[in-house]
C-alpha cells in the first residue's frame, strides 16, 4: 500500500495569535504535524503539504480577511513543519519539470507544497495532477482548518475513492460544533479516524 500524508495549511497566519486569521489553540497541534511529517519522511513516504498564496484581490477575501498573501510572513509554513528536501508546486497549471512518481522530482523531495488561492485544495489545477503521479492508495490528513479546508481536502479523496485516514489530534477548528460536524461527515463518507501515536507507531518524535 502506498501512503501519502497531507498536511494542510500549516501557515503562519493560521497558527499563531500574531497571524492574519489565527485559528484560536492552532498552535496546540504544531507538534504534532512537524511529528507525522518528520515520520513521512523517515519511511520513505512523500507529503504533500497545502498552502494558501493568495493574489492581493483574490474573491474569497469578500468572505475572510486577507491573509496568506503570496511572499508575505505570514504566508510562509512553519519552520518545523518543512522538510529538508522540498519543492513548491505554483497555484498555476504548470508542474515543474521531471515532477513524476513516489520520488516527486529528480532530487527525491519528500515534501511536495501544492499552492492554492481558494479553500478547495481541489480547485487548484497541479493537486490531481500530482496526486496522480505519486499513485497512493491511502492518505494521511490533518492540519488546520477542521471544518474549511480540511474537511474540502477529505471531500476531494473520498470522492476520488481513496482511503482517508484523519489524525484527530493534529487538526483544529473554528469551532467545536463545526469540526465535530466536519468530522462526522468524514466518516459518514468512508474516512477513518487514527491518533498520532496510532499512525506512527510511537514513532517520529
Amino acid at each position: 500500500m502506498t501512503t501519502v500524508f497531507v498536511d494542510v495549511d500549516s501557515q503562519l497566519d493560521f497558527l499563531f495569535p500574531s497571524g492574519a486569521l489565527y485559528v484560536p489553540g492552532s498552535e496546540r497541534i504544531l507538534p504534532a504535524i512537524a511529528r507525522l511529517n518528520r515520520y513521512a519522511a523517515a519511511q520513505g513516504m512523500t507529503v504533500v503539504s497545502t498552502t494558501d498564496a493568495h493574489t492581493e484581490n483574490d474573491p474569497e477575501f469578500a468572505q475572510w480577511p486577507h491573509h496568506c498573501v503570496a511572499g508575505s510572513a505570514g504566508q510562509h509554513k512553519a519552520e518545523s513543519t518543512l522538510l529538508e528536501r522540498r519543492v513548491v508546486v505554483p497555484s498555476g497549471t504548470g508542474l515543474p519539470a521531471g515532477l513524476t512518481g513516489q520520488e516527486a522530482c529528480p532530487t527525491g523531495a519528500q515534501q511536495i507544497i501544492v499552492e492554492k488561492q481558494t479553500v478547495d485544495v481541489f480547485l487548484a489545477p497541479n493537486l490531481t495532477r500530482v496526486l496522480d503521479r505519486l499513485k497512493a492508495d491511502r492518505y494521511v490528513l490533518y492540519g488546520v482548518v477542521t471544518e474549511i479546508c480540511v474537511l474540502f481536502a477529505a471531500r476531494g479523496l473520498l470522492q476520488r475513492g481513496q482511503r482517508v485516514e484523519v489524525a484527530t489530534d493534529a487538526i483544529e477548528g473554528l469551532t467545536p460544533e463545526g469540526a465535530r460536524r466536519a468530522i462526522e461527515e468524514i466518516v459518514a463518507g468512508g474516512g477513518r479516524l487514527a491518533t498520532v501515536e496510532e499512525i506512527t507507531g510511537g514513532r517520529g518524535r
